[in-house]
């Protein structure tokens, strides 16, 4: 069954679970994630996806300006939880949602080499970062381009402008989702 979304202000008197499937479509599946929204969901109506997914934004902003290790922990969290790029489809160790298989569709394709290139680059990012996971908003761009941005935010070497780099692509993510699945 195709990904659908409830009307946004809709959400506040939903259940529990419904709310958080709708931000598991937006976003991928994610703990900490529902953890961190469960308050604002349940307690503010938000007349778009777009306040809403900007309102996620804004909370994990807030978790990476803390200097508590919990909220680090839980940002860490919701970041990890998108699969990294150019995963191959049998990869039983990762969960990869119906949209992000469609949104990564061009990066699975091709040749072997650049699968290993790519499988190569993100093992390297998340040892120059550790904790977090390679995350673009891929929107039809080519392997090539998306591995030459992978290696130029690695040489910038800037933990906390990566962690702003993977909200912001995030929640564009979403954006997109949510566009897509409101027509």
């Amino acid at each position: 069954m195709a990904p659908s979304l409830p009307p946004p202000s809709s959400l506040k008197d939903l259940p529990q679970e419904q709310q958080f499937q709708a931000l598991d479509t937006l976003f991928e599946s994610s703990p900490e994630l529902h953890t961190l929204m469960a308050p604002v969901l349940a307690g503010q109506t938000f007349s778009s996806y777009s306040s809403l997914i900007d309102a996620v934004g804004g909370r994990m902003s807030a978790l990476s300006a803390a200097n508590s290790p919990t909220d680090k922990d839980i940002l860490v969290g919701i970041l990890g939880s998108h699969p990294r790029l150019g995963q191959p489809k049998t990869a039983a160790v990762e969960h990869l949602s119906e949209l992000s298989k469609k949104e990564q569709a061009n990066l699975n394709t091709g040749a072997g080499e650049q699968a290993e290139q790519l499988r190569v680059l993100n093992a390297e990012y998340e040892d120059k970062f550790p904790g977090l996971r390679f995350v673009t908003f891929v929107n039809g761009r080519s392997r090539d381009v998306i591995m030459e941005e992978m290696r130029e935010r690695m040489n910038r070497g800037d933990a906390e402008r990566e962690v702003e780099e993977i909200i912001q692509a995030m929640c564009d993510i979403a954006k997109d989702r949510a566009g897509k699945l409101q027509n």
